[in-house]
């Protein structure tokens, strides 16, 4: 299974982007879908995921400003985001998972998300 991201680039605070993530090489709908985030000198971290069944969790940071949303059909997953601040930099990876087995992650390349002051 591969992931293909792309959508992101330089904003100004306040603005928005919005990424997307295409799974090829499988059929099967991958029961999670999502995007995590690393910011330079930290870890990894949730940004958005949503279940195959339409049910999405979002970090605390994300909650009221993004809105994730997928096709199942496609296997496809988009983060749209707003109200972008500079805290909002990172390296935006897709992630595709199955958490029950037999379990499986496969990440996306990245893409970059800068926002400037």
């Amino acid at each position: 299974v591969q992931l293909q991201a792309s959508g992101g680039g330089l904003v100004q605070a306040g603005g928005s982007l919005r990424l997307s993530c295409a799974a090829s090489g499988s059929r099967l709908t991958m029961p999670v879908m999502g995007w995590y985030r690393q910011a330079p000198g930290k870890q990894r971290e949730l940004v958005a995921e949503m279940t195959s069944g339409g049910t999405p969790r979002y970090a605390d940071s994300a909650k009221g400003r993004f809105t994730i949303s997928r096709d199942n059909a496609k296997n496809t997953v988009d983060l749209q985001m707003n109200s972008l601040r500079p805290e909002d930099t990172a390296v935006y990876y897709c992630n595709a998972a199955r958490r029950s087995a037999p379990t499986y992650k496969y990440w996306g390349q990245g893409t970059l998300v800068t926002v400037s002051s």
